[in-house]
């Protein structure tokens, strides 16, 4: 197969069967996906086995105990569970656009991971969105969204779907290409060389911190913000703390500081 999607999740089958729902209508029909679990109830086993025949692949479930915030130890264990050499990476609550899977193949090129982002939706507007607006795209549309909650903003320019335009706000956008776990892709032996993800961390900056050690091995990055599309329903994140991110920015300028790329607790224990 053509890459692996790894999709992360936690007790929101909501919000996961949309993200499904979403890839059974990709473009790109050649990809396995992989949910990686940190400790959810038996109602996500449920979702994921309503949307087992919608697969050219079977879909591999990942599951570990409900632990607390775990996200860097599924994550490595999904890594494992993956059966093609090109990785992308996305969250539980991140709905694709139809052409998701075929932007991430059609700009992977060796010594880079690429750099996406999402367009965050209001909490009205994710639960109005029901699957015929995924089948069709509405939800992507800016005019329906517009109708339906969102907004009038530049950020809005994220859903436009011409190439050339697409290509130029890529070029000129200020933001830094960096490692995003909710849209993001790499090969998984460059992942496998800096020892995957970090299970030293929590919540706050856990993914940009591979694709800083991605920099330190010297893999390079490629912005596909406006590229590679998803929308992004809300939540609340319980597991926020101001202490686990004050943790994770102290590890973060260490590793800058000192040039690392592989860390201890990773993927293999060392």
């Amino acid at each position: 197969m053509k890459v692996s999607v790894i999709i992360t999740t936690y007790n929101s089958e909501e919000w996961l069967a949309k993200v499904l729902e979403g890839y059974c209508n990709q473009t790109e029909k050649d990809f396995e996906v992989v949910i990686a679990d940190d400790g959810s109830t038996e109602k996500t086993k449920e979702v994921i086995a309503s949307f087992s025949s919608k697969f050219k692949y079977p879909i591999i479930h990942v599951w570990q105990p409900d632990e607390g915030f775990q996200k860097c130890k599924i994550l490595n264990k999904a890594v494992l569970k993956t059966n093609s050499d090109y990785l992308i990476f996305t969250d539980g609550d991140c709905i694709p656009r139809k052409d998701f899977v075929e932007k991430h193949l059609k700009n992977k090129e060796k010594g880079y991971f690429l750099s996406g982002g999402y367009f965050k939706l209001p909490m009205f507007t994710s639960n109005s969105i029901s699957p015929l607006e995924i089948e069709n795209g509405d939800c992507f549309s800016i005019k329906w969204l517009i109708n339906n909650g969102v907004e009038k903003s530049f950020k809005l320019s994220k859903l436009i779907e011409n190439k050339w335009v697409c290509q130029f706000l890529n070029w000129v956008t200020p933001t830094k290409k960096t490692f995003n776990g909710h849209n993001t892709s790499c090969f998984k032996t460059d992942l496998l060389a800096v020892n995957g993800f970090n299970e030293e961390m929590q919540y706050g900056g856990l993914d940009r911190e591979v694709g800083e050690r991605l920099f330190n091995l010297g893999i390079q990055a490629k912005q596909i913000r406006y590229s590679a599309v998803c929308i992004h329903l809300d939540h609340k994140r319980s597991y926020k703390s101001s202490e686990s991110i004050e943790k994770n920015n102290t590890i973060r300028r260490y590793n800058r500081k000192h040039n690392v790329i592989k860390v201890n607790n990773g993927i293999y224990k060392l």
